[in-house]
Protein backbone atom coordinates (compact mmCIF):
# COMPACT_ATOMS: atom_id res chain seq x y z
CA UNK A 1 0.00 0.00 0.00
CA UNK A 2 1.05 3.31 -1.12
CA UNK A 3 0.59 6.16 1.46
CA UNK A 4 1.04 10.18 0.78
CA UNK A 5 1.16 12.46 3.48
CA UNK A 6 -0.93 15.82 3.43
CA UNK A 7 1.12 17.88 4.53
CA UNK A 8 -1.83 20.54 5.71
CA UNK A 9 -1.73 18.44 8.62
CA UNK A 10 1.45 16.44 8.85
CA UNK A 11 4.27 18.37 9.38
CA UNK A 12 1.97 21.79 9.66
CA UNK A 13 4.48 23.39 11.99
CA UNK A 14 7.31 23.39 9.02
CA UNK A 15 7.95 25.11 5.83
CA UNK A 16 6.47 23.21 2.97
CA UNK A 17 9.61 22.41 1.40
CA UNK A 18 10.60 21.17 4.58
CA UNK A 19 7.74 19.09 4.91
CA UNK A 20 8.27 17.68 1.40
CA UNK A 21 11.60 16.34 2.98
CA UNK A 22 10.46 14.74 6.09
CA UNK A 23 7.54 13.45 4.58
CA UNK A 24 9.53 11.47 1.93
CA UNK A 25 12.60 10.48 4.31
CA UNK A 26 9.54 9.17 6.59
CA UNK A 27 8.56 6.88 4.00
CA UNK A 28 5.29 8.71 2.63
CA UNK A 29 5.54 7.74 -1.45
CA UNK A 30 3.79 10.97 -2.35
CA UNK A 31 2.79 14.45 -0.77
CA UNK A 32 -0.27 16.27 -0.78
CA UNK A 33 -1.40 19.67 0.47
CA UNK A 34 -4.51 22.25 0.79
CA UNK A 35 -3.52 25.56 -0.16
CA UNK A 36 0.52 26.28 -1.22
CA UNK A 37 -0.21 29.49 -3.28
CA UNK A 38 0.78 32.24 -0.08
CA UNK A 39 3.31 29.91 1.09
CA UNK A 40 5.49 28.50 -1.26
CA UNK A 41 6.59 29.63 -5.32
CA UNK A 42 6.23 26.88 -7.84
CA UNK A 43 9.97 27.23 -8.21
CA UNK A 44 11.12 26.48 -4.54
CA UNK A 45 8.18 23.18 -4.29
CA UNK A 46 9.57 21.94 -7.47
CA UNK A 47 12.92 22.06 -6.31
CA UNK A 48 11.88 20.74 -2.94
CA UNK A 49 9.84 17.41 -4.84
CA UNK A 50 12.69 16.91 -7.23
CA UNK A 51 15.62 16.78 -4.52
CA UNK A 52 12.82 14.74 -2.47
CA UNK A 53 12.37 12.29 -5.29
CA UNK A 54 8.70 12.59 -4.80
CA UNK A 55 5.44 14.21 -6.36
CA UNK A 56 3.16 16.18 -4.75
CA UNK A 57 -0.28 14.40 -5.64
CA UNK A 58 -3.02 17.46 -5.41
CA UNK A 59 -4.19 20.71 -4.17
CA UNK A 60 -7.38 22.67 -3.65
CA UNK A 61 -8.70 25.77 -5.13
CA UNK A 62 -8.58 28.72 -2.14
CA UNK A 63 -11.48 28.52 0.73
CA UNK A 64 -12.43 32.05 0.11
CA UNK A 65 -12.76 34.12 3.22
CA UNK A 66 -12.07 31.81 5.81
CA UNK A 67 -12.62 34.88 8.90
CA UNK A 68 -16.16 35.23 7.48
CA UNK A 69 -17.09 31.41 7.87
CA UNK A 70 -16.79 30.53 3.86
CA UNK A 71 -14.90 27.52 3.26
CA UNK A 72 -15.19 26.89 -0.87
CA UNK A 73 -16.16 29.40 -3.26
CA UNK A 74 -17.83 27.29 -5.91
CA UNK A 75 -21.58 26.47 -5.11
CA UNK A 76 -21.72 29.94 -3.94
CA UNK A 77 -24.93 31.61 -5.96
CA UNK A 78 -23.21 34.87 -7.98
CA UNK A 79 -19.66 34.38 -7.10
CA UNK A 80 -18.94 32.58 -10.01
CA UNK A 81 -15.96 35.24 -11.10
CA UNK A 82 -14.28 34.47 -7.99
CA UNK A 83 -14.65 30.94 -8.08
CA UNK A 84 -13.33 30.69 -11.43
CA UNK A 85 -10.48 33.01 -10.41
CA UNK A 86 -9.88 30.33 -7.52
CA UNK A 87 -9.69 27.48 -10.32
CA UNK A 88 -7.45 29.13 -12.46
CA UNK A 89 -4.69 30.37 -9.69
CA UNK A 90 -4.83 26.89 -8.51
CA UNK A 91 -4.73 25.07 -12.28
CA UNK A 92 -1.73 27.37 -12.90
CA UNK A 93 -0.44 26.63 -9.87
CA UNK A 94 -0.43 22.63 -10.63
CA UNK A 95 0.40 23.38 -13.96
CA UNK A 96 3.75 25.10 -12.71
CA UNK A 97 4.46 22.46 -10.39
CA UNK A 98 3.16 19.31 -12.26
CA UNK A 99 0.45 18.43 -10.01
CA UNK A 100 -2.02 15.90 -11.30
CA UNK A 101 -5.43 16.62 -9.10
CA UNK A 102 -7.24 19.96 -8.03
CA UNK A 103 -9.74 19.85 -5.34
CA UNK A 104 -12.75 22.30 -6.64
CA UNK A 105 -14.26 23.13 -3.14
CA UNK A 106 -17.97 24.14 -3.12
CA UNK A 107 -18.34 26.19 0.00
CA UNK A 108 -21.15 26.36 2.93
CA UNK A 109 -24.37 26.39 0.89
CA UNK A 110 -27.50 25.25 0.25
CA UNK A 111 -30.40 24.46 -2.42
CA UNK A 112 -30.77 24.33 -6.22
CA UNK A 113 -29.07 27.82 -6.99
CA UNK A 114 -25.93 26.58 -5.30
CA UNK A 115 -26.13 23.22 -6.93
CA UNK A 116 -26.32 25.06 -10.19
CA UNK A 117 -23.26 27.50 -9.98
CA UNK A 118 -21.17 24.37 -8.94
CA UNK A 119 -22.22 22.44 -11.79
CA UNK A 120 -21.48 25.57 -13.67
CA UNK A 121 -17.80 25.87 -12.16
CA UNK A 122 -16.66 22.02 -12.69
CA UNK A 123 -17.80 22.24 -15.73
CA UNK A 124 -15.21 24.99 -16.67
CA UNK A 125 -12.69 23.84 -14.08
CA UNK A 126 -12.82 19.94 -15.89
CA UNK A 127 -12.48 21.82 -19.44
CA UNK A 128 -9.90 24.27 -18.16
CA UNK A 129 -8.06 21.07 -16.49
CA UNK A 130 -8.27 18.78 -19.85
CA UNK A 131 -6.15 20.83 -21.55
CA UNK A 132 -3.38 19.98 -19.27
CA UNK A 133 -4.02 16.56 -18.38
CA UNK A 134 -5.10 17.64 -14.50
CA UNK A 135 -8.06 15.92 -12.75
CA UNK A 136 -10.17 17.73 -10.98
CA UNK A 137 -11.67 16.41 -8.00
CA UNK A 138 -15.12 16.81 -5.57
CA UNK A 139 -14.95 15.85 -1.94
CA UNK A 140 -18.08 14.83 0.14
CA UNK A 141 -17.13 16.87 4.02
CA UNK A 142 -19.12 15.11 7.40
CA UNK A 143 -21.76 18.00 8.19
CA UNK A 144 -20.09 17.66 11.88
CA UNK A 145 -17.03 19.40 11.41
CA UNK A 146 -18.11 21.49 8.52
CA UNK A 147 -21.76 22.09 9.18
CA UNK A 148 -23.35 23.45 6.25
CA UNK A 149 -20.61 22.01 3.63
CA UNK A 150 -22.87 22.31 0.42
CA UNK A 151 -21.53 18.59 -0.86
CA UNK A 152 -21.75 15.93 2.40
CA UNK A 153 -22.41 12.40 0.76
CA UNK A 154 -21.15 10.34 -2.05
CA UNK A 155 -24.54 9.82 -3.41
CA UNK A 156 -24.78 13.64 -3.85
CA UNK A 157 -20.98 13.83 -5.58
CA UNK A 158 -21.84 10.94 -8.04
CA UNK A 159 -25.15 12.73 -9.12
CA UNK A 160 -23.26 16.02 -9.39
CA UNK A 161 -20.33 14.35 -11.99
CA UNK A 162 -22.63 12.50 -13.99
CA UNK A 163 -24.45 15.43 -14.85
CA UNK A 164 -21.03 17.71 -15.30
CA UNK A 165 -20.12 14.79 -17.67
CA UNK A 166 -16.71 15.18 -17.92
CA UNK A 167 -14.04 12.23 -17.90
CA UNK A 168 -11.78 13.99 -15.55
CA UNK A 169 -13.95 15.06 -13.03
CA UNK A 170 -13.58 12.49 -10.21
CA UNK A 171 -14.24 11.71 -6.46
CA UNK A 172 -12.00 12.46 -3.21
CA UNK A 173 -13.17 9.33 -1.22
CA UNK A 174 -12.10 10.06 2.18
CA UNK A 175 -12.66 7.36 4.44
CA UNK A 176 -13.15 9.58 7.88
CA UNK A 177 -15.78 11.76 6.33
CA UNK A 178 -18.03 8.82 4.78
CA UNK A 179 -17.12 6.83 7.56
CA UNK A 180 -19.27 9.34 9.65
CA UNK A 181 -21.98 10.32 6.89
CA UNK A 182 -22.21 6.63 5.72
CA UNK A 183 -20.19 3.74 6.75
CA UNK A 184 -20.14 0.43 4.95
CA UNK A 185 -16.22 1.64 3.65
CA UNK A 186 -15.89 -1.33 1.57
CA UNK A 187 -18.98 -1.52 0.46
CA UNK A 188 -18.60 1.84 -0.73
CA UNK A 189 -15.52 2.06 -2.27
CA UNK A 190 -16.34 -1.24 -4.53
CA UNK A 191 -19.34 0.72 -5.54
CA UNK A 192 -17.92 3.71 -6.21
CA UNK A 193 -14.53 2.82 -7.77
CA UNK A 194 -14.98 3.87 -11.43
CA UNK A 195 -15.92 7.51 -10.06
CA UNK A 196 -12.67 7.41 -7.58
CA UNK A 197 -9.71 9.99 -8.12
CA UNK A 198 -8.14 9.49 -4.88
CA UNK A 199 -9.08 8.08 -0.99
CA UNK A 200 -7.68 9.53 2.06
CA UNK A 201 -7.60 8.31 5.30
CA UNK A 202 -7.57 9.08 9.24
CA UNK A 203 -8.98 7.55 12.83
CA UNK A 204 -12.60 7.70 13.77
CA UNK A 205 -14.02 9.80 15.31
CA UNK A 206 -11.37 11.65 16.82
CA UNK A 207 -9.54 12.34 13.44
CA UNK A 208 -6.26 11.03 14.65
CA UNK A 209 -3.89 8.22 13.82
CA UNK A 210 -5.40 5.79 11.55
CA UNK A 211 -4.54 3.00 14.26
CA UNK A 212 -6.50 4.16 16.88
CA UNK A 213 -9.88 4.08 15.34
CA UNK A 214 -13.43 2.63 14.84
CA UNK A 215 -12.62 1.64 11.58
CA UNK A 216 -10.22 -1.63 11.10
CA UNK A 217 -8.17 -0.02 8.47
CA UNK A 218 -5.82 -3.65 7.42
CA UNK A 219 -9.48 -4.37 6.55
CA UNK A 220 -9.63 -1.38 4.10
CA UNK A 221 -6.27 -1.36 2.52
CA UNK A 222 -6.73 -5.59 2.06
CA UNK A 223 -10.04 -4.48 0.38
CA UNK A 224 -8.04 -2.15 -1.69
CA UNK A 225 -5.92 -4.15 -2.63
CA UNK A 226 -8.32 -6.82 -3.78
CA UNK A 227 -9.80 -3.93 -5.99
CA UNK A 228 -6.50 -3.64 -7.70
CA UNK A 229 -6.08 0.45 -6.16
CA UNK A 230 -2.63 1.38 -6.59
CA UNK A 231 -2.20 4.83 -6.19
CA UNK A 232 -0.77 6.44 -3.02
CA UNK A 233 -3.55 6.75 -0.52
CA UNK A 234 -3.81 9.98 1.27
CA UNK A 235 -2.89 10.11 5.21
CA UNK A 236 -5.03 13.21 6.48
CA UNK A 237 -5.36 13.28 9.93
CA UNK A 238 -4.75 15.66 12.84
CA UNK A 239 -1.61 13.89 15.32
CA UNK A 240 -2.83 13.59 18.72
CA UNK A 241 0.87 14.51 19.88
CA UNK A 242 3.51 15.34 16.83
CA UNK A 243 3.72 13.89 13.56
CA UNK A 244 7.12 12.11 13.97
CA UNK A 245 5.27 10.27 16.95
CA UNK A 246 2.61 9.33 15.36
CA UNK A 247 3.97 7.67 12.78
CA UNK A 248 3.86 3.90 14.16
CA UNK A 249 0.98 3.46 12.16
CA UNK A 250 2.59 2.87 8.85
CA UNK A 251 4.48 0.32 9.98
CA UNK A 252 1.25 -1.72 11.42
CA UNK A 253 -1.14 -1.51 8.37
CA UNK A 254 1.26 -0.86 5.52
Amino acid sequence: MKFSANLAFLWSELPLSEAISKAAAAGFDAVECHWPYDHCDPKQIRLALANADTTLLGINTRPGDREAGEFGLSALPEREEEARAAIDEALSYARNVNVPNVHVMAGIAEGERARNAFIANLGYAAEQAAMSGITILIEPLNSIDVPGYFLNSTDQAIAIIDEVGATNLKLTFDCYHVQLMEGNLVRRLAELQPYIGHIQFAGVPARNEPDVSEVDYRFIFSALKDLNYEQPIGAEYKPATTTDEGLGWMQKLR
